[in-house]
């Protein structure tokens, strides 16, 4: 009978070096952004992004959350989606010009997360209205609103359905985006 090969020294260390990368590599995964931070960057915002667990925690989640968004487009809405992210990706890394840097990437994580999950509704309306405009013919707006981070709507209006994120208000709720808003105090609202 043959007795159990031994393993040599260099063996072993080759050995418990590839488990020790293979377990930086898994932690890195679990903390890093989702991009790979060993390749050359040429962003100074990707560097500060590998360099902040806060920023590369937000980058994992905007990883996700276009994932599953992903997964729910079809057609010509996942090519406009695909190159919607790529447009996101530079106005992000292009926060290197901002006065606070820092302040602008996580700005623009938490504005493309909010956005994400409403248009796609990975998160369920926390609430939903429906206005009657005065006019011949009469139109109507019908707004859903989503608890996202910045609180988000989706209001549809003269054919067209816009997102809008929550803007300051000296009272009521104000929402805007693509060059509209919505304005809504006691029950009334202005588009």
């Amino acid at each position: 009978m043959k007795s159990p090969t031994r393993l040599g020294g260099v063996a072993l260390a080759v050995l418990a070096a590839l488990a020790q990368g293979a377990n930086a590599q898994g932690a890195n995964a679990q903390t890093g952004p989702s991009f790979d931070c060993a390749r050359k960057l040429t962003s100074s915002v990707e560097q500060r992004i590998c360099a902040d667990p806060q920023l590369a925690a937000l980058d994992r989640q905007v990883a996700d959350v276009y994932a599953a968004a992903v997964a729910q487009a079809t057609g010509a809405d996942a090519r406009a989606l695909a190159a919607e992210q790529r447009g996101w990706i530079k106005g992000r890394n292009d926060c290197w010009k901002q006065t606070d840097v820092q302040a602008c990437v996580d700005s623009a994580y938490r504005t493309r997360i909010a956005g994400l999950q409403a248009r796609y509704r990975l998160v369920e309306p926390v609430g939903s209205a429906r206005y009657e405009c005065p006019g011949t013919p009469a139109r109507e707006a019908m707004a859903a609103y989503f608890a996202t981070d910045p609180p988000t709507a989706i209001v549809e209006y003269a054919g067209a359905t816009q997102l809008m994120y929550a803007a300051p208000s000296g009272s009521g709720a104000r929402y805007q985006g693509g060059g509209r808003q919505l304005w809504e105090h006691q029950g009334v609202a202005l588009i």
